[in-house]
């Protein structure tokens, strides 16, 4: 069952052209240029309750922009979105009780105070009872293991701290949707990993369905079955992550140890040398004749190992984008 819904959504931003110098500001007074900005292009997805989708492209493509207008931050300029039955545009309070959003370079935890009083307030704010309040903060806090840490100011607490401050913030009223911007910005590979644990458990515990939006690739592999990539505004894909690399990319990455030295010469006679010493080597073959050229390296070369694979993902998106 679909519970987002997003039909021929667009958003238009107006600005002004200024030009530099006091005499371009009192002519702006008088006559301004007016331009427009198309962040997000007539696209459409839906997704079904429990996925974790992956929703991707590069800076200005326009998904902080999405995301917006699905918690109702943002009003579209077309379209229309529905969201557990509400559209996100009339503020209902019933469907601000459904949903959270974290933004990475956002910060909800009042700075000063230790975070526990900001997940306090949120109680009252989502009108959590008592012991339902009690008993998530000892869940979540136990999950992400910073129980002893809710005490303490949250501007003294490191930033892989305080994100997950931050997503226990969202999750103490138990919502159904959740949208991540770019969660993990910043942090270390260690934090990043646990992050995404986290979520990954806490999603199949739950059932709660995750938009997630990131520049690092192992968040969107790690955790995203499904991806949407957006640039200039339109959905590029929209569909299953391990078919981008057999659909878009046309080569494979064979490594190679060898039992003795090899000349790079030789080995660019079977393809691209991405990577190379004596004993070790990359190459890069056409994906359509991987097995073929894998047979004559075998029988030619003094290999004592080899592995093909795909090329990384981010070769098949840049191609996408």
């Amino acid at each position: 069952m679909s519970i987002i819904n997003v039909s021929n959504l667009s958003k238009v931003f107006k600005y002004y052209k200024k030009s530099e110098g006091i005499n371009a500001s009192l002519k702006n007074l008088f006559n301004r240029k007016t331009l427009y900005k198309t962040a997000v292009d007539n696209i459409s997805f839906s997704i079904e309750k429990g996925e974790i989708v992956g929703f991707i492209g590069p800076n200005g493509a326009g998904k902080t922009t999405t995301m917006k207008m699905l918690s109702g931050i943002l009003h579209p300029t077309s379209g229309t979105i529905n969201v557990l039955g509400y559209e996100p545009k009339d503020q209902n309070n019933e469907l601000k009780r459904q949903f959270s959003i974290v933004m990475g370079q956002k910060n909800q935890l009042w700075w000063d105070l230790p975070a526990i009083e900001t997940f306090r307030l949120n109680k009252y704010i989502y009108d959590v009872d008592e012991q339902n309040y009690r008993k998530k903060l000892d869940e979540l806090s136990e999950l992400l293991e910073v129980k002893e840490l809710m005490d303490v100011q949250v501007r003294r607490l490191s930033l892989g701290e305080r994100m997950k401050m931050e997503l226990i913030a969202s999750l103490l009223h138990d919502p159904k949707v959740l949208y991540l911007d770019e969660p993990t910005i910043g942090l270390d590979f260690v934090s990043q990993k646990k992050l995404r644990d986290f979520l990954k458990y806490y999603n199949e515990q739950n059932g709660i369905t995750i938009l997630l939006t990131s520049h690092y690739i192992n968040d969107i592999e790690d955790l995203c079955k499904r991806t949407i990539i957006i640039n200039h505004g339109s959905i590029l894909y929209d569909g299953a992550l391990d078919k981008i690399n057999r659909d878009y990319n046309s080569k494979k990455i064979i490594k190679l140890k060898f039992s003795n030295q090899i000349r790079q010469d030789v080995l660019s006679t079977y393809g691209y040398v991405n990577d190379y010493n004596e004993f070790n080597a990359e190459i890069e073959v056409p994906r359509n004749m991987a097995n073929e050229i894998s047979r004559n390296l075998l029988s030619d070369l003094p290999i004592i190992d080899f592995t093909i694979e795909d090329m990384p993902l981010e070769n098949a998106i840049s191609l996408l984008y």
